[in-house]
């Protein structure tokens, strides 16, 4: 079991060619995916082979792909102010899927609180109400995307308060005891299973790809119970092997571990 998986963050959109535009990155690299003769799985399959709760020999070949903070980018095509329309990751997927016949689907990590939403649209994005969540249940319906956790609010850095109690933001490092761990993991758990039910939640983001021992060795593992997650992902490079472990998986980042199509060719071949 070596399993890459790649993430890609929509929002990512400085131009509009591969190294600028993760839109046109993702486009190129799943036709190079297919020409590689590799296939696409769910991420889920993925911690279900790690947990020995499915075969191995349903990963020969596989590669997995996340999507980070889940804006409107993931889901619609957007007009975008400066480097116009943009198809979305989903339509991307949709293309690819038509195209070569091939299964598409990846995982869409989300920022779950809609105030934390509200204010990163002005902060980081336009102000144009692209972070909303009206397109989660259908993404889920559909069977695309998955929806899962990237933490209530990200601790990020633009927000004027989170939900981290001393305000030590821009970090996930600091998500260091129980109740700033509630508040982050817990928390978006419960908010997300109650907009998406019957669909559960089970896999988590590390903000920043930012992991720490208290959540890796005491949180994550022992308090299973209360939020309910399987795995966690962070942003180490490497792929995912049958000792990985499961609360510090990692992923290869568009972008920052590879920033063009033989970059990422040699990943795929190491």
């Amino acid at each position: 079991m070596r399993v890459p998986v790649l993430t890609y963050h929509s929002n990512n959109i400085s131009g509009n060619d591969y190294a600028r535009n993760d839109h046109v990155a993702l486009a190129e690299d799943l036709r190079l995916i297919h020409r590689a003769g590799l296939r696409i799985v769910p991420l889920a399959r993925v911690v279900e082979v790690l947990l020995g709760e499915a075969a191995g020999s349903t990963l020969d070949g596989a590669v997995a792909l996340s999507f980070d903070d889940g804006s409107w980018f993931d889901w619609h095509d957007i007009e975008h102010p400066s480097c116009g329309l943009q198809r979305g990751f989903a339509g991307i997927l949709r293309d690819f899927a038509a195209e070569t016949g091939s299964a598409v689907h990846a995982t869409s990590f989300v920022i779950v609180s809609p105030e934390a939403r509200t204010e990163l649209d002005r902060t980081c994005l336009v102000g144009r109400g692209w972070w909303g969540d009206d397109w989660w249940g259908a993404a889920q319906r559909e069977g695309v995307l998955s929806i899962e956790s990237h933490s209530w609010d990200h601790n990020h850095h633009t927000l004027a308060v989170t939900a981290q109690r001393e305000q030590r933001k821009g970090t996930f490092r600091s998500i260091d005891n129980h109740v700033d761990a509630d508040a982050q993991i817990r928390q978006a758990a419960d908010w997300l299973d109650a907009l998406l039910a019957p669909h559960q939640s089970s896999l988590f983001a590390y903000p920043y790809g930012e992991s720490n021992d208290y959540l890796v060795r005491e949180y994550l593992p022992r308090f299973m119970h209360q939020h309910r997650l399987r795995a966690a992902f962070d942003t180490e490079a490497g792929p995912v092997h049958a000792s990985s472990g499961r609360w510090q998986l990692p992923r290869y980042v568009c972008g920052q571990h590879w920033t063009a199509p033989e970059d990422l060719a040699r990943l795929l071949d190491e």
